[in-house]
């Protein structure tokens, strides 16, 4: 599993990298070039992308925190549905080069949670990365927000490729892949859903999987409202 991981890690880095690519060429185009708007919007999205690359090399030079439980967690106030906006806005040349839809409902009255800015948007970015990356010819992905109790759920679903029931028991297990053959925008080397199970662990909340083989999958993650306890009290 380390030999795949080592082979495949620089995969990891083609998201960031692919969305700056798109956003770079378009600059190019001298009617969007023109126009300041369309400008200062792309140029927002390479300089977002590029934290993300930094903050994605950062994650793979600190492996080894993880597992030594001393990864660096900032306990903020953070707002899940203006975070979730960010990082859909960012991924959204991805979905249109994919020619996806995405269908946004970010509808939680209450958003506010103690978190890590950086590493909760991580988070979204994974699992809609992973929507993307496992969608079978154009994604048809869902990204809602809603409040259950005195919680917050983040969902993302897919129509995508599925996975079995064995699948489902193994995907937060650090480096496994889904098996899907030898297909470039799958590669990747399997921390993605590991290092989500264990940030949304670290932050009182957890994560589950519901998938049907060539039906889709979808995840939720479920953080406690930052004033949660003070209510039930």
């Amino acid at each position: 599993m380390k030999t795949d991981f080592i082979n495949n890690m620089t995969h990891e880095f083609k998201t960031p990298v692919a969305t700056i690519m798109i956003a770079s060429e378009s600059l190019r185009d001298p009617e969007i070039s023109s126009d300041g708007k369309r400008v200062n919007k792309l140029a927002n999205i390479i300089y977002d992308e590029n934290v993300r690359l930094g903050s994605h090399i950062e994650r793979v030079l600190n492996i080894a925190r993880l597992e030594k439980e001393n990864l660096k967690i900032e306990r903020v106030n953070v707002h899940i549905n203006s975070l979730a906006n960010a990082v859909l806005e960012s991924m959204r040349l991805q979905m249109d080069k994919a020619e996806g839809t995405l269908n946004i409902d970010i509808a939680a009255d209450n958003d506010l949670v103690v978190g890590d800015e950086l590493h909760l948007s991580n988070v979204m970015f994974n699992l809609v990365d992973n929507a993307i990356k496992y969608s079978k010819g154009k994604p048809e992905i869902t990204f809602r927000t809603f409040n259950r109790g005195n919680n917050i759920v983040i969902s993302v679903a897919d129509k995508g490729m599925g996975m079995t029931k064995d699948q489902q028991e193994k995907i937060f297990d650090q480096f496994y892949r889904i098996p899907t053959g030898n297909i470039h925008n799958v590669k990747g080397f399997g921390l993605g859903l590991s290092y989500v199970n264990d940030i949304v662990k670290r932050l009182n909340g957890k994560i589950t999987v519901k998938s049907e083989k060539d039906k889709g999958t979808q995840f939720e993650v479920t953080l406690p409202l930052k004033n949660a306890s003070k209510e039930v009290a």
